[in-house]
């Protein structure tokens, strides 16, 4: 099947999807603007090339290093909650293969990513600036602690599962932020969370949808 006929086809199911999970998520269709970046965005230039066949499946798949890349339903999903507007500053931690980082780049955000693993920051970076997303800002260290120089952010997309928010990401979220992140421990059930800060730095939170993530990775600490 042609790559167009391929990206049509996993559109249509992520559409399906949409519809079918409504009534947990609140959101029967996604923003089209949502959609065209997922189109924008290619994922066959962001998995391994022995991944490359499975690219328009909607599943994850592995990149190595114990880290996947996103299901394409989910990574549609994040990306609607979090809402980000043309100029908008967007913290995503972990940057994994970089096509959460392209699909909110092909938004118009100015996209800050933290991964990590070295290997897989370099490897991200590489394919982005190869599809033409070099504006994305990426750093190697520990997502736990966001990105305090470049705060506050606009909105705050966490792409593995942690046992609890970081208060340090919830801090530089700014005013009328929102944070899409997935909750939970290694033997827990994980909840798709979303929270909003409101102008007076209240902050609400919504449980939309459970989910599998890998566990949020840190770096190792010397013994």
């Amino acid at each position: 099947m042609a790559a167009p006929d391929r990206l049509r086809r996993l559109l249509d199911e992520i559409a399906a999807e949409a519809r079918e999970t409504a009534g947990r998520t609140g959101r029967a269709a996604f923003a089209p603007r949502v959609m065209q970046a997922i189109a924008r965005a290619r994922r066959e230039a962001f998995v391994p090339p022995a991944e490359a066949e499975w690219a328009y499946v909607d599943r994850p798949l592995p990149i190595g290093h114990g880290q996947t890349i996103s299901q394409p339903f989910i990574v549609a999903l994040m990306t609607d909650l979090a809402a980000p507007q043309p100029g908008e500053k967007v913290l995503e931690i972990g940057t994994g293969s970089g096509w959460q980082a392209a699909v909110l780049a092909a938004l118009g955000a100015r996209v800050f990513s933290v991964e990590v693993i070295p290997e897989l920051s370099a490897r991200a970076a590489a394919a982005l600036a190869a599809e033409g997303f070099d504006g994305v800002r990426l750093k190697v260290g520990d997502g736990w602690q966001g990105w305090p120089e470049e705060a506050p952010f606009d909105a705050i997309l966490v792409t593995a599962a942690a046992p609890e928010l970081p208060q340090a990401l919830l801090d530089q979220l700014g005013p009328g932020g929102r944070m899409v992140i997935p909750l939970g421990g290694p033997q827990e059930q994980q909840m798709l969370t979303l929270f909003e800060k409101a102008a007076d730095g209240s902050i609400s939170r919504r449980d939309v949808l459970p989910v599998a993530f890998v566990p949020f990775v840190r770096p190792s600490r010397p013994a």
